[in-house]
Formats: structure tokens, sequence, C-alpha cells
């Protein structure tokens, strides 16, 4: 049986894979914080619900698929991959397509994300977005 805390990361999992923008910030605590790969740092649950809405309108496709997640206390640890389309110069074409291994850790309170960390290596995902901003 999952932890309350791994029931939480799962359902802001299906949010997100769902494209759910309107669902996502009943999802995260008012000071939810996201880190991106590259360390990048925003918090605050209405700045993230925009930042969702403009990730959605770059990868419309983002799914996360999930291999293992496991819990210790309020720490939930996420092992799968990520994948989506980017939607740049040329479109939603197959040659966007990026998809890479990828790791999240949340950190849950009350039943709500506040913290989500992503851990991936962009190198391919650069590449594929640099080819498609040079193309035209």
């Amino acid at each position: 049986m999952d932890s309350d805390e791994i029931a939480a990361v799962k359902a802001f999992i299906v949010a997100i894979n769902q494209g759910d923008v309107s669902r996502l910030p009943s999802l995260m605590t008012e000071d939810h914080t996201f880190v991106a790969s590259g360390g990048r740092v925003a918090s605050g649950r209405d700045h993230m619900t925009e930042g969702w809405n403009g990730y959605f309108d770059t990868f419309p496709d983002y799914r996360i698929e999930v291999e293992n997640i496991l819990g210790h206390g309020n720490l939930v640890a996420v092992f799968g991959s990520a994948s989506g389309t980017y939607n740049g110069k040329r479109g939603l074409v197959p040659e966007n397509r990026i998809e890479m291994p990828a790791a999240w850790r949340a950190i849950v309170e009350d039943g709500k994300i506040k913290r989500w960390q992503v851990y991936a290596d962009w190198t391919e995902g650069s590449k594929i977005i640099d080819e498609d901003e040079k193309s035209g």
C-alpha cells in the first residue's frame, strides 16, 4: 500500500501527464519550490502554475514514466524517464521528440508537493532544440 506521500506524488504526476495545469495548484503547497536539472530555482504556487502553462506550451505532450518510486517520511524519490515533443520552429514533428532518463525528488507536506526537483541530462534534448532553432 502506498504511503500518503507517495500517493500525493503519484497524483501530481498524473496531473502533469494529463497536462492538467488547473489541477496542479491544488497539489502544491503555497510556498512550493521547483528545482530544474540545471539548478534554476523557482518558488511559489502561483509562479509555478504559470511556469507549467509555459512548459506545456513548449512541450504539449510532456510525460513522466515512472519505473520506481520510493518513500521515506516526507521524501519521495521517483526514477524513470521524461519525454515530450519540442514545439519550436519545426512544430510538433518526430525530429523534435525528446526522451531522457530522469529522476525526481519530492518533499511532501500535508499531502501536497512542497519541493519538486528534477534530475535529467538535457544534452541530447539541447541538441534537438538547437537544431530546431537553426531550421527554418
